[in-house]
């Protein structure tokens, strides 16, 4: 079944109450659920879901989208995998446009490639668990005691032990039948010169990196002993592994998340399993990277505040400040725990304590004060600097007026060249005209938002709506990309080519509380007078910049015709409005 008809198919077999009711609590409110939001920390029920148009939105953090979309976010999902999952689970099978045997061909090729990669890897990680319960893994195991771990923690995360010789693993998946090159394509095992295989983990305590479906998709491995060898070494990338895109955590860490609203975002293996091992369960690792824009967007499908835990040295003060400005301007929230000198989580934890812990967290400052205060060694310039470049980078246009007024105050900077190096940036007009250029902006955006809300409710329209010349009247880019996803995908898949924004835009017009699209006539009898109204305005002003470019140039019949066009122009305008 190709996409856009696995669409609807899936639309038709999924209720999305009853998906959503496997992690949010919802309750009837007359003809809508509602519930507190799970992409945000509340305890009101902002949350709704209309049962009969299939859409939830949030009314405090502004979420919102139709199944899919729950589904993706609240998994840290991309639509792709998303739409793999749901169709499995209704029984449905995908197709991916015309029939052509080539590309089908080398896609099975993939998929199979894909699905291999993942049977060595779960072979792999059974082999070190196994390898860890053998009197080889006497020093391995002293050291998981020495660290204090526990064999719940062993366990849950699945540790392992990678023996020290050459060949242990390879030999392993020789005996099950896989295919060396495409294990070392995999990254498990490398080639030597003359090409034969050897295990790329040894002597290493093995920590396996899942994905969000509960796949071992890579390894993460450290040295127990004194050793002339990198301390930890990790997955390459490879097809079903890009390290940028992963948390070492997230699917255990998930449920913690989501329960207690808020992640902890901390950089090693054993900080997360220290964390988890003394209760905080929301705790996840960035996998030896700086935090990167795909890891912040699986982490907020599950909650919007984060809690960021770096060492106090510089390098850890530079790599929070990247990480607040990351989050900040996506619209979320955070903290920052710098470690006394001297500590780190697990010697905090297991040294002062818990309590320790949860003082540091309680003092922390949030990610803007973090900034700041990061800010304040600097150069006034460079200040300046950073607080003009995080401003422009602010995704959600109601964040910019509280961040200048906060950034203001503490950096002591004038509110006004804040917002003058915004504007500037922004490429705000600053010659004396801008008031009336900013009229002429608020009615072409009226006019884009009625004709966008028009094609939203009634998509089905947009031949009619093309033939009243409702696409040529849209003047910003915003508009017309919304107008070409609709045109180009249809009224279904359409939905799920929308930014953040857009969906926004699409749940005010038809979600749970827009008015009901009965009456599409009328409304559509009203956008034609608008337009009317419009060309005929458009028309008029065009014929006086003309009367003005030909006036003093002696050619008496051609200003003639313009008279008599601009004169039925006005009074076409006159009788429409």
């Amino acid at each position: 079944m190709q996409s856009r008809d696995a669409i609807r198919s899936i639309k038709e077999r999924l209720n999305i109450v009853d998906v959503v009711r496997r992690y949010v609590e919802l309750k009837r409110n007359g003809p809508r659920w509602v519930a507190p939001c799970p992409f945000h920390q509340e305890t009101k029920p902002s949350f709704s879901v209309n049962e009969d148009q299939g859409l939830f939105y949030c009314f405090g953090c502004h979420a919102s989208g139709d199944v899919f979309d729950f589904y993706s976010r609240i998994n840290g999902l991309d639509f792709r995998e998303t739409l793999e999952q749901l169709a499995a689970e209704t029984g449905i099978t995908l197709e991916r446009g015309p029939r052509d045997p080539q590309r089908e061909g080398q896609e099975r090729r993939q998929r199979s490639a894909r699905q291999q990669m993942l049977r060595m890897y779960e072979l792999a990680a059974g082999h070190f668990a196994s390898a860890l319960q053998s009197p080889e893994a006497e020093e391995c195991v002293r050291y998981i005691e020495k660290r204090g771990l526990s064999d719940e923690i062993v366990q849950r995360f699945g540790l392992g032990w990678a023996r020290r010789e050459w060949q242990s693993l390879a030999d392993a998946l020789r005996r099950a039948g896989f295919d060396l090159r495409m294990a070392a394509e995999a990254g498990l095992v490398g080639q030597s010169s003359a090409g034969r295989a050897y295990d790329r983990f040894r002597g290493r305590l093995i920590f396996p990196i899942k994905s969000l479906s509960n796949q071992i998709i890579a390894f993460g491995g450290r040295i127990i002993a004194d050793e002339e060898e990198a301390k930890y070494i990790n997955s390459a990338d490879t097809p079903i592994y890009k390290k940028g895109e992963h948390l070492y955590g997230l699917a255990q860490a998930r449920r913690g998340i989501v329960t207690k609203g808020r992640a902890l975002l901390t950089e090693g293996y054993m900080d997360v399993l220290t964390l988890h091992q003394f209760g905080y369960d929301n705790a996840v690792g960035v996998l030896g990277t700086a935090l990167t824009p795909e890891q912040i967007k699986r982490l907020s499908g599950f909650a919007s505040q984060m809690t960021l835990l770096f060492d106090g040295d510089r390098a850890g003060r530079k790599a929070a400040l990247r990480s607040c400005e990351m989050l900040l301007t996506r619209g979320l929230s955070c903290s920052v725990v710098i470690m006394p000198e001297g500590e780190d989580i697990d010697s905090l934890l297991r040294g002062p304590g818990p309590e320790a812990f949860e003082a540091l967290q309680a003092q922390a400052p949030d990610g803007l004060r973090f900034c700041v205060d990061v800010l304040k060694a600097l150069a006034p310039r460079e200040t300046v600097e950073w607080a003009r470049n995080f401003l422009r980078q602010l995704d959600i246009p109601e964040l910019i007026s509280p961040y200048v007024s906060r950034l203001a105050a503490h950096l002591q900077l004038s509110e006004a060249d804040l917002r003058e190096g915004l504007a500037s940036a922004r490429g705000q007009r600053k010659d004396g005209k801008g008031p009336a250029a900013s009229a002429v902006r608020t009615r072409q955006n009226i006019r884009d938002r009625e004709i966008m809300m028009y094609a939203v409710r009634y998509p089905h329209r947009l031949r009619d709506m093309q033939e009243m010349g409702a696409d040529l009247a849209l003047s910003s880019d915003v508009a017309r990309r919304l107008w070409d996803k609709l045109e180009n995908f249809g009224p279904e898949e359409s939905f799920h080519q929308l930014d953040e924004r857009e969906k926004n835009f699409w749940c005010k017009c038809r979600g749970p509380e827009a008015a009901p699209c009965d009456n599409g006539e009328k409304e559509l009898e009203l956008l034609r007078q608008s337009l009317d109204r419009y060309y005929a305005s458009a028309q008029a002003s065009s014929l006086s910049a003309a009367m003005r470019a030909n006036t003093g140039i002696g050619d008496f019949e051609a200003d003639l015709d313009y008279l008599r066009a601009l004169k039925e122009t006005l009074e076409k305008g006159h009788e429409q409005s």
